[in-house]
């Protein structure tokens, strides 16, 4: 049988604070924001197969945010966190969010 994917992770929750923009007053604010933490366990569980084996060569850490929106600190109205930023991996050197990544795509609309 094949194992889960929460069998391969330790899962530890943390608080974290991220600078957004209210879209309704436009200022910034920092806001805190729960996320769980996956990290790769260092050693495959026991009863795992071949294809268990292949699949934990290829995982990586990351992080899957909780929170889904927040409350302006300034005019009070609730708002949601953009989704491209709901899930980030994690390098060994610290933490590189996708939407934070070097952009290099030339097949995006506003670079036309």
């Amino acid at each position: 049988m094949a194992l889960d994917e929460r069998d391969f992770f330790h899962n530890k929750n943390e608080t974290r604070t991220d600078r957004l923009t209210c879209p309704r007053c436009r200022r910034d604010n920092d806001y805190q924001m729960r996320w769980v933490v996956r990290t790769k366990k260092d050693r495959l569980p026991p009863g795992a197969d071949e294809r268990d084996k292949a699949l934990y060569a290829k995982l990586r850490d990351y992080m899957i945010r909780v929170d889904d929106s927040v409350t302006c600190k300034t005019c009070g109205k609730k708002f949601d966190i953009p989704s491209q930023h709901s899930m980030v991996f994690i390098e060994k050197g610290g933490v590189v969010p996708a939407a934070r990544a070097p952009q290099g795509d030339d097949d995006s609309r506003f670079n036309r």
